[in-house]
């Protein structure tokens, strides 16, 4: 068994170092302080300066979402501030709408609260605008939707059913 070291570690450390040439210990400062500024680019500055960078675009982007939120929360406001109709007035604005946008491609069948519209091609850029309509004049919303691509017609239509739940007095 060997007996324990006096010298504390920073002694040999020390001693190491007074024994390198004083060329070896400026290199070794450099490194060091190379080391040094590199990780302190790592960790600190570059993370910073790639926000500043990238902030105009991100603080874009949130507006863009904040008066889109804004305006769907006024929508919002709107639709709970508007009359309510009558269920069968609902119905009857259904039923006429389909007539008018929808045309043969949908048929609405009303049970109760419920409204289910079937589709068979129906033009999505007709669709969109009825759903859209729905809500705000009879105050029906989509409750289900199975809804499959038809491209057979040369554009984009669908085939399915929604199922609307229609306001209930």
């Amino acid at each position: 068994m060997s007996a324990p070291s006096s010298s504390p570690p920073s002694g040999a450390w020390q001693a190491r170092w007074q024994a390198l040439a004083p060329r070896e210990q400026h290199l070794l400062r450099a490194a060091a302080a190379l080391v040094a500024l590199a990780l302190l680019w790592w960790l600190a500055l570059a993370p910073a300066l790639e926000t500043l960078r990238t902030a105009p675009d991100r603080h874009a982007r949130l507006d863009t979402q904040w008066q889109a939120m804004q305006a769907w929360q006024a929508e919002a406001h709107q639709l709970q501030n508007a009359p309510r109709l009558p269920p069968d007035a609902a119905a009857r604005a259904l039923h006429a709408s389909v007539a008018e946008h929808l045309g043969s491609s949908a048929r609405l069948q009303i049970t109760g609260d419920r409204a289910t519209l079937t589709l068979q091609g129906t033009p999505a850029t007709a669709l969109a605008p009825w759903l859209a309509q729905a809500r705000a004049n009879a105050h029906a919303t989509t409750q289900e939707a199975r809804l499959v691509r038809n491209t057979s017609h040369g554009s984009l239509r669908w085939d399915g059913t929604l199922v609307l739940a229609l306001p209930v007095r």
